[in-house]
């Protein structure tokens, strides 16, 4: 796996999208960022196929920050065969939620989860909470070698 600096975000919010790229703006991470609307979406970016064959599948993100509750496929699952795949195992990833049930917690962390993340409600503290995730898994994290 090639180090890329890439950021993948999983979210189909658009105003969640929007906040998620101004805080990492404002935060001065200039990562590229990858935004992929639907789990199926992820999926395909992730494993190079659909529209995204073309991709070099070496080339994997650095972290991806994944919402629950996505069309196609939800969340968790895309985490299960993320996890179920050697190309992705050891990706860390992010579970960045509204979700705040015990079942979604408990099952992002059984299904191999590096973090989770509820979105809070403010402006504000998602702006920080979305900063304080780039800071520290582009900056502080250090990935496995590979």
């Amino acid at each position: 796996m090639i180090r890329s600096r890439i950021i993948l975000l999983v979210e189909d919010n658009p105003d969640d999208v929007e906040l998620t790229l101004r805080a990492f703006e404002k935060s001065n991470l200039v990562n590229k960022i990858i935004v992929t609307r639907d789990g199926e979406e992820a999926l395909d970016y992730l494993f190079a196929r659909g529209p995204h064959s073309g991709r070099d599948p070496a080339l994997m993100p650095e972290v991806v920050l994944l919402d629950l509750k996505l069309p196609k496929v939800d969340g968790l699952e895309v985490l299960r065969r993320m996890r179920a795949d050697e190309r992705t195992r050891r990706l860390p990833v992010v579970v960045l939620t509204s979700s705040s049930e015990e079942k979604d917690v408990l099952g992002s962390y059984d299904l191999g989860a590096n973090s989770f993340v509820r979105k809070p409600v403010d402006f504000r503290q998602f702006m920080d909470a979305a900063k304080h995730l780039g800071l520290y898994w582009l900056v502080l994290n250090e990935p496995p070698p590979g």
